[in-house]
């Protein structure tokens, strides 16, 4: 049982630095890198399909992303939801191919964006610690049904406790990583 409770506790810690290290790729730090466009998605034939299963998404050079569309109908759905993306990019159409070269960032907002990031990073050390919550929950829960003894309980939490401050060291890392990434010039 408490195994159990470990076990999910760890899995569901790891998804949460999962999910920061995957919204951290979507914050641009001025160079050009191909997962910006990955959470955009265009209507094809009907439904909405991710932008990389209609197009070739490649790096031109340091600040130039590339799109290649597969059919050539879908130049100007694909231009457009770019532009609708919320991400500040303009898209150049040039024949079949359609570059988009990205701005350089302000000092200005590199700041803005370190502070966009340190609260990604706050939100997910608040999950991880709701998880340490609920996992010390689920051994009060199985103490007070006299299923584990209080020793057990005390070493599980501590046990627990050990996972929790792994993941928060993760999320530190990524964190200052981001940071550095974000105020290189």
């Amino acid at each position: 049982m408490i195994e159990d409770i470990k076990k999910d506790a760890a899995a569901r810690m790891a998804k949460s630095v999962e999910s920061l290290n995957s919204d951290l790729h979507k914050i641009r730090t001025g160079r050009a890198h191909t997962s910006l466009l990955d959470h955009i998605t265009v209507p094809y034939y009907g439904s909405e399909v991710p932008l990389n299963q209609v197009a070739s998404v490649s790096v031109g050079d340091s600040r130039t992303l590339v799109v290649q569309p597969w059919e050539k109908n879908m130049i100007s759905v694909v231009e457009k939801a770019i532009m609708e993306s919320n991400l500040g990019l303009t898209p150049n159409s040039a024949g079949q191919v359609i570059r988009i070269p990205l701005p350089s960032l302000t000092e200005e907002r590199r700041r803005d964006l370190v502070k966009v990031v340190r609260e990604e990073a706050e939100q997910a050390r608040v999950a991880v610690r709701n998880i340490r919550r609920d996992a010390n929950g689920d051994l009060k829960t199985l103490l007070k049904e006299k299923e584990i003894t209080e020793d057990d309980q005390k070493r599980a939490e501590q046990e627990i406790q050990k996972l929790t401050d792994k993941y928060v060291g993760e999320i530190d890392a990524l964190l200052a990583a981001k940071e550095e990434e974000l105020m290189a010039v």
